[in-house]
């Protein structure tokens, strides 16, 4: 199969769709590899290190869609790249399409085969092409929470291990999933109070299972996350219904209630956000202020760190495209229906039945057009 690799072009987007590694991989099982030059330039993949792990080096993106069947990409496909869509590709990437109907209308009108990383389920229902890169994101959280609360930075100038005779920061985490868990362990570790939300109550055992006094864990309310959100300094919005766009869970009335200067921190931001008052920024400008709270809504935040997110992720990706590309995509989906959960775009129709929901479209089950691959 003929598989390319385009640059990213979102705002300091550095990650990369392949390593050199994982094309020789590819090259080793026969397959043809297009790379856009310096498509891994800046995380340390020189074109000379994909050239010797045996890709072809092109220089524009337009010559690698020209090339290839299979496209592998890390972020959805932004505007000028779904106008290269054809209806004979395949796109392999994150694509987050409930809160973006215009990237959905377009992938749509390409008739391009769009499967999704953040849809892949496994034998434990989980999902384990997004885990990776919100493992990041949960420790990424913390990492930025606690630099927006500096006073510079417009936040309330609170350390969140706070010092000898100085209370620590409070910190509430809205979800104890993969997020939240990896947001708590960063948290506890510098020794922040901590309180994490969740309506799983075998999530919140677990939770307390591994951290035991060093946190407090709390059913999930209304009630519950209005009383803890107003008294925290840092809000981690760490909650996820897959493929589906995030539920609102702060208000913006909330908002208005909470403490001046304390800061939210929307991971949840590539689904829509999880707060009424979330719209998605970029690295390049990463935070802005509703009613004094610092709002950071990065919707590409281990692009922040990319070389590490690059490497994470294509351990969970390669075993995915490697099948993709040995079997061919119809035979792929077939076989596994973990990956066909992935399926979200199918000539011409919707096949996750979240996004047609979020957009009120009609649904297709993937396995309707399965033959038509």
């Amino acid at each position: 199969m003929r598989i390319g690799i385009p640059k990213e072009i979102k705002v300091h987007e550095y990650r990369v769709g392949l390593t050199p590694q994982s094309v020789a991989e590819l090259v080793g099982h026969g397959h043809e590899v297009w790379v856009q030059s310096h498509a891994g330039a800046a995380i340390g993949f020189s074109d000379a290190d994909y050239q010797s792990a045996g890709a072809r080096i092109v220089g524009e993106a337009t010559e690698v869609f020209d090339a290839a069947e299979l496209i592998v990409k890390v972020k959805e496909p932004q505007a000028k790249e779904r106008a290269m869509l054809r209806a004979h590709h395949t796109l392999f990437t994150y694509l987050h399409l409930a809160p973006d109907r215009p990237q959905t209308d377009e992938l749509l009108a390409s008739g391009a085969t769009c499967i999704a990383y953040e849809t892949v389920t496994d034998a434990q229902g989980r999902l384990p092409l997004l885990a990776p890169m919100s493992e990041v994101a949960g420790r990424m959280s913390i990492q930025a929470g606690a630099h927006c609360l500096e006073s510079a930075q417009g936040g309330r100038g609170v350390l969140l291990g706070g010092v000898p005779g100085v209370a620590p920061g409070k910190v509430v985490i809205l979800g104890g999933g993969v997020v939240g868990s990896h947001a708590l362990a960063m948290a506890v570790g510098l020794g922040a109070e901590v309180c994490v939300l969740d309506k799983s109550v075998d999530a919140l055992r677990r939770l307390d299972t591994q951290f035991g006094n060093r946190i407090a864990t709390l059913y999930s309310t209304r009630t519950a996350v209005t009383e803890q959100v107003l008294g925290a300094d840092l809000v981690i919005g760490g909650v996820l219904i897959p493929g589906a766009a995030a539920p609102k869970l702060i208000t913006a009335e909330m908002v208005a209630r909470m403490k001046s200067g304390a800061v939210l921190v929307d991971v949840a931001i590539d689904q829509g956000g999880c707060a009424e008052t979330s719209r998605p920024t970029t690295h390049a400008e990463p935070t802005y202020k509703v009613d004094g709270v610092v709002h950071y809504c990065v919707a590409n935040m281990p692009g922040g760190v990319a070389r590490t997110s690059t490497l994470a992720l294509n351990n969970a990706t390669l075993p995915f495209v490697l099948a993709l590309a040995d079997k061919g995509v119809r035979r792929a989906l077939e076989d596994d229906v973990h990956l066909r959960h992935g399926l979200n775009v199918a000539k011409g129709a919707l096949t996750y039945s979240g996004v047609a929901e979020a957009h009120g479209l009609t649904y297709r089950p993937a396995e309707e057009l399965l033959a038509r691959l």
